[in-house]
């Protein structure tokens, strides 16, 4: 798995959640955070926003059908439960899997590969370059080729890995909304760097490889930048 899952799992049957965490952990790559009330796992999905939740429905606070149909978008859910009579209201909420109990590895592990695929179809595609304007010339940049981009009065300079940069008529604040989440953090008022070319940083300066002297951290932007970089 190229990529760690952050998961939860709601059931009141403390066997069973010991079985999904020992899958979970023999798959890899999944971060599960158990609950044995509903009601609990219910307020920690909404908060957390996981990208799967393993869901019992038979349960004594609450029905795992009422919480499914409460779920962000942004969760897939996989049902486990002993009581196959709910397969049919399961996949009609738009559960991904239905898994019986007693369960086995192999039938737990077909499930997560589903789920596994639907996020993925779901997954927007990111751009590969920027296109911008360069007088009278549209000039595209691939993304791994941009080190920093710099706000001049009413242009950009986007300075390029492989050297030299791009002037651009526009602001920072629309180049910025152009690039992808992650990659990119904005530092301060007039700067947006590559985060991969970081090599240091401080409350106050961040060095980017190849670049002599550092760029400035604006005050505003210190705490979100010891946060993102500092992960």
């Amino acid at each position: 798995m190229s990529r760690t899952l952050k998961c939860i799992a709601i059931d009141d049957e403390p066997m069973a959640l010991l079985v999904i965490e020992q899958f979970c952990r023999r798959k890899g790559g999944m971060e599960l955070t158990v609950f044995s009330e509903p009601r609990v796992g219910l307020e920690a999905i909404r908060r957390d926003k996981p990208d799967l939740v393993f869901l019992d429905i038979q349960m004594n606070s609450i029905n795992g059908l009422e919480i499914a149909d409460t779920l962000p978008s942004e969760s897939c859910f996989i049902f486990t439960t002993a009581y196959a009579e709910y397969a049919l209201e399961g996949f009609n909420l738009d559960a991904v899997d239905f898994l019986h109990k007693p369960f086995s590895y192999e039938r737990f592990e077909v499930a997560v590969e589903k789920a596994l695929r639907r996020m993925d179809a779901h997954r927007p595609v990111l751009p590969e370059c920027l296109v911008v304007k360069q007088e009278y010339n549209n000039v595209s940049i691939p993304l791994s080729d941009i080190l920093y981009v710099e706000a001049l009065g009413n242009y950009v300079k986007i300075v390029r890995v492989s050297g030299g940069h791009v002037l651009t008529r526009t602001n920072l604040k629309a180049i910025t909304d152009m690039l992808p989440d992650g990659a990119f953090l904005r530092i301060h008022r007039s700067y947006v760097i590559a985060v991969p070319a970081v090599v240091s940083f401080t409350r106050t300066r961040v060095e980017l490889k190849g670049h002599v002297g550092g760029l400035p951290v604006g005050a505003q932007y210190a705490v979100q930048v010891a946060e993102v970089l500092g992960r």
